[in-house]
């Protein structure tokens, strides 16, 4: 197949600010590992024909068993991440084998499919892509000492979310590359970036939040009920 689509979902983070002894991604939403609910949407997705799940080397056995518990039979693998988030991906990333990768954070349960079918869309047209919101906010610029230095044009301002989208040859160099220097990036489109590749902006939806803190969990649960009612 020479369009085969694979998805890293990176779930190997500890995360402090939910302040819970649970990591985040095994806290229940709706009676369901927020992780299941995160794999549950490639799962069904039409596109992706095998997915990685990267996650914290004690928690691999439990991931394991909800593959087989939800039948979730498009996991080809559930591996251990590294030290930090760049090096997890990488370890998924060697892991697949088909021509497309999209990068998932498993803290991500509410991408739609849509928004799935839209990346690879744009990814196909233009090298790679990225699901992203417009900035609501008005962002300042400060230096060290908490002065306002500059405020940036809102229209030119995006955050970025996931799923990233690349060919999987192109994100291994970009990968292998940053290795080499020695160059730690904050996700997968800037080493993608970095290495000459153009990224294109998805415009995806505020609901696709990262679960990060205890306010997160409450909108989760209140989306999760809403969609349930719809």
């Amino acid at each position: 197949m020479s369009n085969s689509v694979g998805a890293v979902i990176v779930a190997a983070g500890k995360g402090t600010r939910m302040g819970t002894a649970e990591s985040k991604q095994y806290l229940l939403l709706q009676d369901k590992p927020v992780i299941v609910h995160t794999l549950e949407v490639f799962q069904r997705h039409e596109l992706i024909s095998e997915i990685v799940l990267v996650t914290g080397e004690a928690d691999i056995l439990r991931c394991r068993e909800w593959v087989d518990a939800y039948r979730l039979d498009k996991v080809k693998a559930v591996i251990a991440g590294g030290a930090e988030r760049q090096h997890s991906v990488y370890k998924g990333l060697q892991a697949l084998e088909t021509d497309w990768v999209m990068v998932h954070d498993g803290v991500r349960p509410f991408v739609q499919a849509t928004e799935i079918s839209a990346c690879y869309s744009k990814a196909a047209q233009t090298g790679a892509s990225v699901l992203a919101v417009p900035v609501k906010d008005t962002i300042k610029q400060v230096d060290g000492a908490g002065r306002v230095v500059s405020t940036p044009d809102r229209r030119s301002l995006w955050a970025i979310q996931t799923p990233q989208t690349f060919r999987l040859s192109e994100l291994m160099a970009s990968y292998e590359a940053a290795e080499r220097d020695g160059f730690l990036g904050t996700d997968d489109s800037s080493l993608a970036e970095r290495s000459g590749i153009t990224v294109s902006v998805v415009e995806g939806s505020y609901i696709n939040i990262k679960l990060t803190t205890p306010e997160d969990l409450d909108f989760a649960e209140y989306t999760q009920r809403i969609r349930g009612e719809g």
